[in-house]
C-alpha cells in the first residue's frame, strides 16, 4: 500500500526546514489539502512523498 506525505519546505527544498502537515492515501488528495490550507506562497514550496506502507527505510 502506498501512501503520501505532505510537507511544507523552504524555496530551496531542504531536508532541515521540511514540516509534516499530513499523511494520506492518494497524491491528489495531498494536494487539494495543501491549496485548501494555502501552504504554497512566495516563501514555501510543497513536496509530497510516496511512501510504501510496512517498508524499513529512510524517508
Amino acid at each position: 500500500m502506498k501512501l503520501f506525505i505532505l510537507y511544507q519546505t523552504d524555496s530551496w527544498k531542504s531536508k532541515a526546514s521540511r514540516v509534516c502537515f499530513g499523511v494520506f492515501d492518494t497524491r491528489a488528495k495531498a494536494i487539494d489539502s495543501a491549496k485548501w490550507q494555502e501552504l504554497y506562497n512566495h516563501y514555501s514550496e510543497v513536496v509530497v512523498l510516496e511512501v510504501t506502507l510496512n517498508l524499513f527505510e529512510e524517508v
